[in-house]
């Protein structure tokens, strides 16, 4: 410990988590209350899918991270096959383990005074196991979202991480209302907006002088942009084809640029879908993009498609209309008071909401507390609720 500052360990793992992540460690370094230790798990590493987000969002270098992914030798015991400070490959049960493995030990090690995990993602899941098992508190950045969908394993990401963190920060009151409805007690729930505003107003200027559009030959409002990588839409053939079949109608009408998930692309050649891809004209598929970049492909766009529910709400804070892929959606405000809407995953059903999209972006509205203050709102949270009874951290 530094002093009678409180330690917490910050765990990053996924593209999604930087951008949440960015703005906490920079309250962090505004109020010196707090030590915090940047853990980055690798479930995303390298390239464009983490160093450049660490780069865009002024990310302090991680201070620990989890040793590279493992693949078991054929035939091997899988004990054996896995060493025990290594994250291995493969699915969800072989990542959520090694990491859970691997994280157990940086906690032992920092003895920390707590542990906070953001978003969804197995990663989340995984050190939120380990910091319940062995008695850390554990803060929950965006807490308490829920699509009702079972079937998405961020959903279950979620619901556990939620039961078992003692401390819990929404982005909006239905999640608030989701936590209650849970049993989980409003005096461990707080209600403080979204990090993701906070780190795209930061990064809006920056944006703004991007280049990106000349680079790729495109005139603002003038092209529309898709995300996929749920693996709902792109894992399951017949799913993925018929959301080319309304891509391809689209793009006879306007480009659609689509930054590719390795997910994404992954299943596109698998499936031997990438030909069609490939063979429409107005889509133009391209390598994933850094944050600044992508930011200013989404806020020039005439309209937005996608499954993240990331960008959902960074389309709502942009005002650019935004088509949902999906059946639900765990971000209701982004309906109600943003631009989004659910489209499905029928292609009769995405080009009528595609045709739909109107010609002048809408008037803007902006959710509850998202204002650029979340970040702060959770720090001073943290200092107050870990203050130690021998003085203030």
């Amino acid at each position: 410990m530094s002093g009678n500052r409180v330690r917490i360990l910050n765990v990053v793992g996924a593209r999604p988590n930087f951008v949440k992540i960015a703005p906490v460690m920079a309250a962090y370094r505004r109020t010196g209350a707090i030590e915090p230790v940047l853990v980055h798990t690798g479930q995303h590493r390298g390239g464009a899918m983490s160093d450049v987000f660490f780069r865009d969002l002024g990310i302090p270098e991680p201070d620990v991270t989890l040793p590279p992914p493992v693949t078991a030798p054929a035939g091997a015991v899988p004990s054996a096959a896995v060493p025990s400070a290594a994250v291995p490959a493969g699915g969800h049960a072989a990542r959520t383990a090694g990491v859970m493995v691997a994280f157990e030990r940086v906690a032992l090690e920092h003895r920390p005074d707590a542990v906070l995990v953001v978003g969804d993602v197995d990663s989340t899941l995984a050190c939120g196991l380990v910091a319940a098992k062995l008695r850390i508190p554990l803060a929950h950045v965006e807490a308490g979202l829920r699509s009702g969908d079972r079937t998405m394993p961020e959903e279950i990401n979620r619901v556990v991480t939620d039961a078992l963190s003692d401390l819990l920060f929404c982005t909006e009151q239905a999640a608030v209302d989701n936590l209650a409805r849970e049993g989980i007690g409003a005096d461990r729930v707080f209600l403080v907006g979204n990090v993701m505003a906070d780190t795209l107003l930061g990064h809006r200027e920056r944006a703004g002088a991007s280049r990106v559009l000349e680079t790729l030959g495109l005139t603002p409002r003038a092209y529309a942009v898709l995300t996929l990588h749920r693996p709902s839409n792109v894992d399951d053939p017949a799913a993925l084809g018929r959301i080319l079949d309304a891509l391809e109608r689209i793009s006879a009408d306007l480009p659609v640029v689509a930054p590719l998930h390795p997910r994404f692309r992954a299943a596109l050649t698998a499936s031997g879908l990438d030909r069609r891809l490939k063979a429409a004209d107005g889509l133009l598929p391209i390598d994933p993009l850094g944050y600044v970049d992508f930011l200013k492909l989404m806020n020039d766009a005439k309209v937005v498609l996608t499954d993240s529910g990331g960008v959902q709400e960074e389309t709502t804070i942009l005002g650019v209309p935004c088509l949902t892929l999906r059946e639900n959606t765990e971000r209701p405000v982004t309906i109600h008071v943003g631009t989004n809407r659910l489209a499905g995953t029928d292609a009769v059903r995405i080009v009528a909401a595609f045709r739909d999209v109107p010609a002048e972006p809408p008037a803007r509205r902006t959710p509850f507390l998202w204002d650029g203050r979340s970040a702060d709102r959770i720090v001073a949270i943290l200092a107050e609720k870990l203050r130690r009874p021998d003085g203030p951290p």
